[in-house]
């Protein structure tokens, strides 16, 4: 039989005040087959020492017991030999609450119920601890194979066995430690704390729970299921939604699937070379005849929504009339005078020229004068926002940052200057209303104003200031935090503190003809008469328009105008001059020498329904085939509608012609005219 001692080399951990008195001797029995190591343990009612005997333990036995030993200090006690293996670990001792009797408390031995393989998860469920018989047994069969290890804690790994000490004194408390079969120790230190196993009964331990019945299956989770159904159901909604979109056919086209309505039909064409050079009017192919083009206008011209109509075409290329009614006869032009105006202005200034405006110290430091160039072009916007009305206009508030900067801002007052425009504000033949406060049409004509003297900055049809010069002095005086001081003549040589100048002379007529704007060009035929070395005033105006017109060469026979605006209902023009001009401008390059001066005006006119006067019309079906092809400049008073402009036949040819009639109502001599616009375009007319 195999012997197990208590190891002697333990080193328990006891507090080093206790005395070592494992050196004594045991008292039992000498020469046996099983050793056993006597325990010497106090606290019986006569103050006798009983012995503990520890029965032999080996791994296949797996006896555990726990005594629980309350002692207090004992005298002397009989040392014992040093054992080779300590059967229990360090403990703290606990201190008693009061002093009492000294008391033993043994722990019965019981011998544990053996079966094939020992009942190891007992000790791991907190079982009563068995105790064993100190007879010895039979060993087990040496096939029989271990029992698993149970898992542990990492405190409860084994410890090697240091180097031998004494067995702690048998008066201090002892708590046992739990010997494995695998000859594995477990310190004290990891039971202390639990709750003390009751006394064994003499029921066998109840098997694991686990073991008991196996743990029913987890049920699938309700949520995982919805999620999966919702996740379902959105897949398909936007599948549907996708398939339902592509059907529609603005989708499909645009995505180019292969059921979209514009999807090609045919193989791809073969990339063709092309050409971004633009191409003038024909000029050598055949134009149409003065026959077919009669039989085409025979109709629209012989409306009755015309009144009394005279005009003319021309064909460009080559000058020849194609078709005349009365061209000769003066009518009334009204805006189409304006016409006459700019081709003068082309042909006489240079097309760069800017009309100045200034701001000039006056008598005193304090003093400043704003000198009127004759430019009605400035606009109130903030610095950095162009004009809608005049492109590339200057700027109020630029004028007035220079003259801060010169003067540090030490100005008090300011005065006007608007000594360069001479005679009346208003032309002879004008309605009064057409000058009276409020009104779209045309302000009293002077030297200097912002936006042409419209109250909006932004608005072709704001109402006008009735005096636009006195205006914008006083916003230019509050700008500069000082007083309007009234009107004054400058001094000659005074010094410049600001000036700015209007867009190119170009660029202004073309704001003009787009707009058809009275004001410009009123202002224009002044700008002619003082180059001209005239008076800046209506009648120096018209004459100077005029002389301009007739020293290049047009005749201008029956011609008589009384403004540049043509708002004068006594001006009186022949069709043939309008059309005269314009085929100048508009015959191929080379031919004729003032053609180069008097192509600007052909950009200045406005697009059949596309930009300036023209913008909103040719939308009716008789004249909407004129959209994009007629360029023309309109005239209307009460009574009288003009039109007069270039237009591209079906055959590419470039046809001028002016139209002009009396005694129509305005909408539908408007529109009257429109459609004979229109029949040039879509006539080969041969």
């Amino acid at each position: 039989m195999k012997e197990c001692y208590v190891p002697e080399n333990d080193d328990p951990r006891w507090p080093s005040d206790d005395k070592d008195t494992s050196s004594a001797e045991p008292k039992g029995p000498k020469g046996g087959g099983e050793a056993t190591v006597w325990l010497p343990m106090s606290g019986l009612a006569n103050g006798k020492t009983e012995e503990l005997s520890v029965p032999k333990v080996t791994p296949e036995s797996g006896s555990w017991f726990e005594p629980v030993v309350e002692v207090e200090e004992e005298p002397d006690v009989p040392e014992t030999p040093t054992p080779q293996w300590s059967a229990f670990a360090p403990v703290t001792p606990v201190e008693q609450e009061k002093p009492s009797e000294p008391k033993t408390l043994f722990v019965k031995p019981v011998q544990p119920q053996h079966g094939d393989e020992p009942d190891w998860d007992q000790f791991d469920r907190g079982a009563p601890t068995p105790s064993r018989d100190p007879e010895p047994r039979q060993e087990p069969p040496a096939q029989e194979t271990p029992p698993p290890e149970t898992p542990r804690r990492p405190e409860q790994n084994r410890v090697e066995p240091p180097r031998p000490a004494p067995v702690p004194s048998a008066t201090m408390h002892a708590r046992p430690v739990r010997i494995e079969p695998a000859e594995e120790r477990f310190d004290s230190e990891a039971t202390v704390g639990i709750q003390q196993p009751e006394p064994p009964s003499e029921k066998p331990p109840a098997p694991p729970a686990a073991a008991a019945a196996p743990a029913p299956a987890p049920k699938p989770k309700r949520r995982k299921r919805k999620v999966l159904v919702i996740t379902t159901v959105v897949v398909f909604l936007l599948l549907a939604g996708m398939g339902g979109a592509s059907a529609m056919p603005k989708v499909s086209n645009r995505l180019g699937l292969p059921w979209a309505p514009n999807a090609p039909k045919g193989d791809i064409p073969k990339p063709a070379g092309i050409s971004r050079v633009l191409h003038g009017p024909d000029l050598n192919g055949a134009g149409p005849t003065k026959e077919g083009l009669a039989s085409a206008l025979a109709g629209p011209a012989g409306s009755a929504d015309l009144g009394t109509l005279t005009g003319t075409v021309v064909d460009a290329a080559t000058g020849e009339v194609l078709w005349d009614k009365n061209s000769g006869t003066p009518l009334t032009p009204a805006s189409t005078t304006k016409i006459l105006v700019v081709a003068a202005a082309l042909l006489s200034l240079d097309h760069g020229m800017q009309i100045p405006t200034k701001i000039v110290q006056g008598a005193d430091p304090g003093t400043a004068i704003l000198v009127a160039g004759g430019d009605p072009s400035l606009t109130s916007l903030p610095l950095g926002t162009d004009s809608p009305l005049y492109p590339g206009a200057a700027h109020v508030d630029d004028l007035v940052a220079q003259v801060k900067k010169a003067t540090g801002g030490k100005i008090t007052k300011v005065q006007l200057d608007v000594s360069l425009f001479k005679g009346p504000t208003a032309a002879k033949g004008w309605d009064q209303e057409d000058t009276a406060a409020g009104n779209t049409y045309m302000a009293a004509v002077l030297p200097v104003m912002a936006d042409g003297g419209r109250n909006d900055p932004k608005s072709d049809h704001a109402p006008r200031i009735a005096n636009p010069a006195a205006a914008l002095t006083q916003k230019i005086a509050g700008k500069l935090e000082a007083q309007a001081g009234g009107t004054t003549t400058a001094p000659k040589d005074a010094k410049v503190l600001g000036e700015v100048k209007s867009q190119p002379l170009a660029e202004f007529a073309n704001s003009l003809l787009q707009l058809s704007d009275n004001m410009l060009a009123d202002v224009l035929a002044r700008q002619i008469a003082i180059a001209k070395g005239a008076e800046a005033s209506f009648t120096g105006g018209a004459a100077a328009t005029m002389d301009v017109l007739k020293q290049a060469g047009f005749d201008l026979t029956g011609v008589q105008i009384n403004d540049g605006s043509g708002l004068s209902d006594q001006n009186k023009i022949p069709a043939k001059v309008l059309s005269e001009i314009l085929a100048v401008a508009a015959a191929p390059d080379g031919k004729d020498p003032r053609t180069a001066k008097l192509r600007p005006l052909l950009a200045g006119l406005p697009v059949a329904g596309g930009s300036g006067t023209l913008e909103k019309r040719y939308g009716d079906p008789a004249s909407a085939a004129g959209r994009g092809w007629v360029r023309g400049k309109t005239g209307t008073l009460s009574g009288v509608n003009t039109l007069a402009g270039v237009v591209l036949d079906t055959d590419g040819r470039m046809l001028v012609f002016a139209l002009m009639s009396s005694g129509s109502d305005q909408n539908k001599g408007r529109a009257a005219l429109d459609v004979v616009a229109a029949t040039l375009h879509k006539c080969g007319c041969r």
